[in-house]
């Protein structure tokens, strides 16, 4: 008797030890286009996973928790996948899941038209996001100099997201380069307008990149292969289904925070994708090094830590070419 509780009870330890095996930590933004991202958590039962997200207000955050070992799967811009991993973070690119998500917004009342109109200004950004990346490059390529102290043509003003609209409605600042949704609430409640959609420098549109650490890469290997059909199952019902992408995050995303006006421009700035390669992120490396963002004395080479393995596994088992 002894011995078939025994059994019993080392059979009901394996199955629970197999079951917590096959969570999946995830570290997430609070952005319209990270949706799809977010919505995995929901999906993950029926792919045989769970999935805890863990919500950070930037995407170096992310990398801290993963290098802290708290995460083991990420999603970021890939300004912070490549400085997370020039820093010595063990991940690898695996994904995309969205491009664009950046507008540079003026004030209504300054009237600003191009990015030459910034001399002189005083301009919003988020320190080390893709943003600031995208906008050192557009104001190069401008023939600006930018600082946050003075004496350059543009006087950076280095706010967090959540602080950008609220300035630039202040009138603190007279632009910002922005993310999605904010910058079409900003447009859409009036107190902003468009200069442009930073994406005619060498890197084009940025693509968000879903990360993983090397150990679940490699020593987890079902389970990721499971995340992966799971995250490219969720971003299928995104591109697919807008009316699904929609409620979700309108609904459950920002608790009604955002209108549906706010969510089709936002997404018409940073649809839903879950391709990456090797160009994009090297191409976006060098800018980096170009522009000084991230400061990194050795950057990252992007074939040696771009991985699309899985996702290619992934879509060829969903049937998606």
């Amino acid at each position: 008797m002894v011995a078939m509780v025994v059994t019993a009870g080392m059979a009901l330890g394996a199955v629970q030890g197999a079951q917590a095996q096959d969570v999946v930590r995830l570290g997430n933004l609070k952005f319209a286009h990270y949706g799809a991202v977010s919505y995995i958590k929901e999906i993950a039962p029926k792919c045989g996973i769970k999935v805890e997200e863990h919500v950070f207000a930037k995407g170096l955050d992310v990398m801290q928790a993963i290098i802290a070992g708290e995460l083991d799967v990420g999603a970021t811009a890939s300004e912070a996948a490549i400085s997370g991993r020039a820093g010595g973070a063990p991940i690898y690119v695996v994904a995309g899941f969205a491009k664009g998500g950046a507008r540079l917004v003026g004030r209504t009342d300054l009237a600003m038209k191009s990015i030459k109109d910034l001399k002189g200004k005083r301009v919003g950004v988020t320190r080390g996001g893709i943003q600031e990346v995208l906008l050192l490059a557009e104001l190069q390529q401008a023939g600006l100099t930018a600082s946050d102290q003075p004496g350059k043509d543009v006087r950076l003003v280095f706010l967090a997201y959540a602080d950008l609209n609220q300035a630039l409605l202040g009138k603190n600042i007279d632009a910002m380069m922005q993310s999605e949704p904010q910058s079409s609430q900003a447009i859409n409640k009036g107190f902003g307008n468009e200069i442009m959609k930073p994406y005619n420098t060498p890197i084009g549109e940025p693509v968000r990149t879903m990360v993983m650490t090397e150990k679940f890469y490699k020593e987890r290997r079902p389970v990721a292969e499971k995340f992966m059909r799971c995250f490219v199952e969720a971003t299928r019902t995104f591109i697919d289904n807008k009316a699904v992408a929609e409620k979700y995050v309108r609904e459950v995303v920002f608790k009604g925070q955002i209108t549906k006006d706010d969510f089709e421009d936002a997404i018409g700035n940073s649809p839903y994708v879950h391709d990456i390669s090797v160009e994009h992120i090297q191409t976006t490396t060098d800018v980096m090094v170009k522009t000084g963002v991230g400061r990194m004395s050795r950057p990252p080479v992007a074939k040696d830590w771009v991985k699309t393995d899985l996702l290619e596994g992934a879509r060829k088992s969903l049937g998606i070419k």
